[in-house]
């Protein structure tokens, strides 16, 4: 079945992720970063995107693996150095918490959610199939923007990489290969130049040829709505799908989802 096809049906009888449609948001955005400085391109864009700088933001920083987190972590965040006045502080470790309606008011009320860096398990842990999830999608569905960095990057997909609790160069990891699906159909791995990633998502591929493979490295995003996603940042992405060699993308390249190609300029 051709991915025009598959594209064809899926928007007729809405076929999940796992027919190999990769998609993003269709009324909000994401910014996915690959770890490392979030520049000024990459900061203009999620605060333009939130709604400016006094938009209502949710920073969640549970990767990272603490227990708790004072308030004044935020003092610190790239998002207070970028001039945003309206932050809001995010976490758990109790899944029972994090699919309570209280716990989740502040994203309801948000216009962006941020997702700091770490390791993706602690995510996956507190987060997936919770309530926090579901209002994710609530957000972006009312046109908010979602963004994460390394760990928070990865786990915007719909596949998970690097989620074992044994370490972090383990791609495939039985019972944490799920991310939260807020692009579907795709594994995003992240530090790829910077850490020699940039071939890791083969064996993920291979194994999973309807995936598309997307690997980001530091100081670089990608901005998804749709069908398409645009790149932004000081460095490159890595495009890895259909058993062929991964090649890059860079600032002011434009990519299509549907077809998997990249947009001529």
């Amino acid at each position: 079945m051709t991915r025009f096809l598959r594209l064809a049906l899926g928007l007729l009888f809405a076929l999940p992720a796992s027919a190999g449609i990769t998609t993003g948001p269709a009324k909000g955005n994401l910014v996915i970063v690959g770890g490392g400085q979030v520049g000024p391109e990459i900061a203009d864009e999620f605060l333009q995107l939130a709604g400016g700088k006094d938009a209502p933001i949710v920073v969640i920083p549970t990767a990272s693996g603490a227990k708790d987190y004072e308030p004044s972590y935020l003092d610190k965040s790239w998002l207070k150095k970028a001039g945003a006045t309206n932050l809001t502080l995010l976490h758990t470790t109790d899944r029972g918490v994090a699919d309570s309606k209280a716990f989740v008011e502040p994203i309801a009320k948000a216009r962006a959610v941020w997702f700091e860096g770490g390791r993706q398990w602690h995510l996956v842990d507190s987060y997936l199939n919770t309530r926090t999830q579901k209002e994710l999608f609530a957000l972006l569905n009312r046109g908010g923007v979602i963004g994460g960095s390394s760990a928070g990057a990865t786990i915007i997909g719909s596949y998970l990489v690097r989620g074992a609790h044994e370490g972090n160069t383990i791609m495939m990891a039985p019972g944490y290969e799920e991310g939260l699906g807020l692009m579907t159909n795709v594994a995003i791995d992240q530090h790829i130049i910077t850490r020699h990633r940039e071939g890791d998502m083969g064996a993920v591929i291979a194994a999973h040829p309807d995936l598309l493979g997307l690997g980001i490295d530091e100081s670089t995003a990608i901005v998804v709505h749709g069908s398409g996603f645009s790149v932004i940042g000081k460095s490159k992405i890595a495009i890895t799908e259909g058993g062929k060699p991964y090649y890059f993308l860079e600032h002011g390249d434009r990519f299509d989802l549907a077809t998997w190609t990249k947009v001529k300029q």
